[in-house]
């Protein structure tokens, strides 16, 4: 059985506690925390456990894996690792030295969807991928105290859809061009409408869209187009139910937020990193995924402020 410990008692880390808790092959130590009220162990006590999950404000998940790794504990963190590329260098050389796990919380490759969805890729059902469309929209934008320290629209919320890009394609990104508006919230600080054209080496184009508003629920879908086909992994409702009349076919609203859209992955996610610290297997994604979505979420962040495109090495 192994002890987790959980720093950070916000919402998501709650799911992730009680994920733990729920678990056969796990139990939960406890959740540190900067409130009382909310911590059931010291900050100190949570570095004592087999292994940590840390789900505290961005500005210190660099900090708190690089004392995990001090201390030889598995770490699963969630993104980003820090909003500066080269902090993350620096942490993940950290990490390297001390040879522990490092798991980084990209939730959505473990969506049951996207993850056969992925599957069905590599095993060619589609023929050679040519095409990839990912539309990612919130219901509605999150506080301005909230977005003012996120890192911006990019590094916030279309990093999970740049790993989603890179995940499905299979290999790299090349090339990379994208723009912003903001329609939502006119005289907000950050772009709350995005797009991203990514092109590989092989030529697969992938174009990712985003918005803070989505006036029917939560937005999640990828199309996948190649040589001898296409897949799709549509939005997610309430119930299957479908009614049929005269005005025409309705079904229920697609399910509100995040928490409730992913969360068969953030179960699949915990269980995956249990295994991978029970039996050595490398986890994935690892840092090294998440140095890559912030660097293209950094690319497309000056592409979209500049209107000119990037080239990756």
């Amino acid at each position: 059985m192994l002890n987790i410990s959980v720093i950070g008692g916000g919402r998501i880390g709650r799911i992730h506690a009680g994920n733990i808790a729920a678990s056969a092959h796990a139990a939960l130590a406890g959740i540190a925390d900067f409130d009382p009220a909310v911590a059931t162990i010291s900050l100190d006590d949570a570095f004592k456990a087999d292994a940590v999950v840390i789900c505290s404000p961005t500005p210190t998940h660099a900090d708190y894996i690089e004392r995990a790794a001090a201390a030889g504990k598995p770490v699963f963190c969630e993104k980003p690792i820090d909003l500066d590329a080269v902090r993350v260098r620096a942490c993940l050389a950290a990490v390297d030295k001390a040879g522990i796990p490092l798991m980084v919380g990209f939730n959505r490759r473990f969506d049951p969807s996207f993850a056969a969805l992925q599957s069905r890729i590599a095993a060619g059902e589609i023929g050679a991928p040519e095409l990839l469309t990912i539309i990612s929209k919130d219901p509605s934008p999150p506080p301005a105290a909230y977005v003012a320290v996120s890192g911006g629209i990019f590094r916030d919320m279309m990093i999970h859809d740049l790993d989603m890009a890179c995940f499905l394609m299979g290999e790299a990104p090349v090339w990379l061009s994208a723009a912003g508006s903001k329609l939502v919230t006119p005289n907000g600080a950050d772009f709350d409408t995005a797009s991203v054209t990514l092109k590989t080496g092989s030529g697969q184009i992938c174009v990712i869209t985003n918005s803070r508003r989505a006036s029917y629920g939560y937005d999640q879908r990828i199309e996948a187009h190649g040589a001898r086909g296409m897949l799709r992994a549509g939005n997610q409702t309430t119930t299957t139910v479908e009614s049929a009349t005269s005005a025409g076919f309705t079904t229920d609203p697609a399910l509100p937020f995040f928490l409730e859209r992913y969360a068969a992955a953030y179960r699949l996610e915990l269980a995956a990193f249990i295994d991978c610290v029970q039996t050595g297997r490398h986890p994935s994604p690892n840092g090294a995924d998440g140095l890559r979505a912030l660097e293209l979420a950094d690319a497309a962040t000056r592409s979209a402020q500049t209107g000119e495109a990037v080239s990756l090495s």
